[in-house]
């Protein structure tokens, strides 16, 4: 299976971190091939045995599936009364995937993580890794770390921030931050618009916070209400037209109730689904789904993981959140792109031929609905949050005001960039005007920005970033390339690593080349013999001696 540009990178990027740490994070938003990835690094690692941790059932299976299609291995399950087979004939399996739960259950909170000898594997994956800070995932890391030779990788989706310093405290560095954002620009996911509903009964000012969300009793008291049933379905219905829609519920009752008014607009229309579903009933109800028989789902926490049918067109938040990671994880619900033109994007060399791909599809966008009410004190998530995270928390701002002014679907992603463009504007009319206030002595410029050199954008500093620093390897090569390691922040330099060991395997320009060739006013990047070349002209042209770049 040939994998995608970002997963090559990402792939190639935790191999790296491997040669110097034993633990590294992979960050890749849901629809972009996680499961892929970690599948291709564990064929690469082969003949050393991998034990995949994951805590759902779905993420289980789809994980042995897709393991077995990339690595041709035989990987077996190890979850309730699927057992690995150790003594089998062909000796012991070399991938085994399990749940946490199993692996952790018994009444010394050993379960049966203690029936697989650490030392027999060379590498620990945690699936959907910001569970990795609970004390079940720390008891299954310790009791494989007992291998000092193990490698662990952690991987996750859009963690929230206060995730993230936890993650930092589990995993020693980040190999990859691959954005939603990133890749709805790379043509990979569909845009997403943002479309807020004013709904007069809903008051969030006086529910209590509870491990850092909205606590669940005090929300299903309001989402239950009456009125405010009716003011979520009625929108609802008018907005999705003929769409099929995923609706976020915060309590049984609640997706009960919206299924029925659902259906009370139109027969048939709709259904709703908890974890206690029974799983035929369950089963055969995604299928109607995905078939069109059902346009509205309503879920009660059981769809946000796992759940793939790129055939969803629109989520319907009646849950309203304070976590980045579960609102990230409801959105990716439908970020898939159609599943006709899924294999067609991987034949496409450029970002701007995939997204007109997506564009002239059947499905060029996905629509989120979130419901305004009184929040009061709670800072309630929206596409903002997960989109911006590049952007300031006042551009952010802005950009949510112009959503909630506009009345209609509002294209968040487009809202965010000129918002950060405005203020960018702002901050350079306010520094000009300085400027004419204070004479100022004329000066040589020695140093050079190295974002301006490589024209990327420092992202904002991640939690799991706080408080580390860079190996000697990683400064020596960053004085190599004329790069001062004190004058940026971890996360920047290390921001610029990345940027270099990505135009290394791509056999682009180097940091020192791009550099020499931006000054001569030629565009980079190019590849590096083309870019040797072009100094080579550049230097005999202007009568220098080159030096190796």
């Amino acid at each position: 299976m040939k994998l995608r540009p970002y997963q090559e990178e990402a792939v190639a990027a935790v191999l790296r971190e491997w040669q110097e740490k034993t633990s590294t994070l992979l960050v890749l938003p849901t629809g972009t091939g996680k499961t892929i990835c970690f599948a291709d690094l564990i064929r690469r690692i082969q003949p050393q045995r991998v034990m995949v941790l994951a805590h759902r059932e779905e993420l289980i299976f789809q994980a042995q599936k897709k393991i077995a299609v990339v690595t041709g291995l035989d990987v077996q399950v190890e979850m309730g009364e699927f057992r690995a087979d150790l003594q089998g004939l062909a000796g012991a399996p070399p991938v085994v995937v399990s749940s946490i739960q199993t692996h952790c259950s018994g009444g010394d909170g050993g379960g049966r993580m203690t029936k697989f000898d650490p030392l027999a594997f060379g590498a620990l994956v945690i699936d959907e890794a910001h569970h990795a800070t609970a004390s079940t995932y720390r008891r299954a890391i310790d009791w494989y770390r007992r291998n000092p030779a193990l490698k662990v990788l952690g991987v996750t989706a859009t963690p929230d921030r206060a995730d993230e310093e936890a993650l930092g405290q589990v995993y020693e560095s980040v190999a990859f931050d691959f954005e939603i954002l990133d890749a709805i620009e790379g043509g990979w996911l569909v845009p997403i618009e943002q479309q807020m509903v004013q709904v007069d009964g809903l008051d969030f000012s006086g529910v209590r916070t509870t491990a850092g969300d909205l606590n669940g009793a005090d929300l299903a008291e309001i989402m239950e209400f009456e009125r405010n049933l009716h003011g979520i379905a009625d929108p609802t219905i008018q907005i999705c037209g003929d769409r099929r829609a995923l609706v976020f519920a915060t309590s049984v009752v609640q997706a009960e109730r919206l299924a029925e008014i659902f259906n009370r607009h139109r027969e048939g229309s709709a259904a709703w689904v908890c974890g206690k579903t029974d799983k035929d009933v369950r089963r055969q109800m995604l299928v109607d789904f995905a078939g069109g028989k059902v346009q509205f789902v309503v879920n009660v926490g059981c769809l946000t993981e796992g759940f793939d049918d790129a055939g969803v067109e629109v989520i319907v938040m009646g849950r309203p959140t304070k976590s980045r990671c579960l609102y990230a994880q409801m959105v990716g619900r439908a970020t898939r792109p159609a599943e006709e033109i899924a294999h067609a994007l991987n034949d496409e060399a450029h970002d701007e031929a995939r997204r007109g791909l997506i564009a002239s599809s059947r499905k060029p966008k996905c629509l989120v609905v979130d419901f305004v009410g009184n929040s009061g004190k709670h800072k309630l998530c929206t596409t903002a949050d997960i989109l911006g995270g590049n952007v300031s928390d006042e551009a952010a701002a802005m950009a949510l005001k112009k959503a909630r002014e506009g009345g209609g679907p509002v294209n968040m992603a487009k809202e965010l960039e000129a918002a950060q463009a405005e203020l960018e504007r702002r901050r350079q009319a306010e520094a000009a005007q300085r400027a004419r206030l204070v004479a100022r002595a004329n000066f040589r410029v020695s140093s050079v920005n190295p974002f301006d050199v490589f024209d990327i954008t420092p992202r904002r500093e991640r939690g799991w970033d706080r408080g580390k620093q860079l190996s000697e390897k990683q400064r020596a090569l960053l004085l190599k390339n004329k790069i001062d390691p004190d004058a940026l922040p971890y996360h920047e330099a290390k921001q610029i690593l990345d940027e270099m060991f990505r135009r290394w395997d791509y056999g682009l320009s180097t940091f020192g080349q791009t550099k020499v060739l931006k000054r001569a006013g030629v565009v980079a990047p190019m590849r590096r013999d083309e870019a040797s070349k072009a100094i080579d002209r550049i230097a005999e042209q202007q009568g220098w001696a080159r030096r190796s770049a």
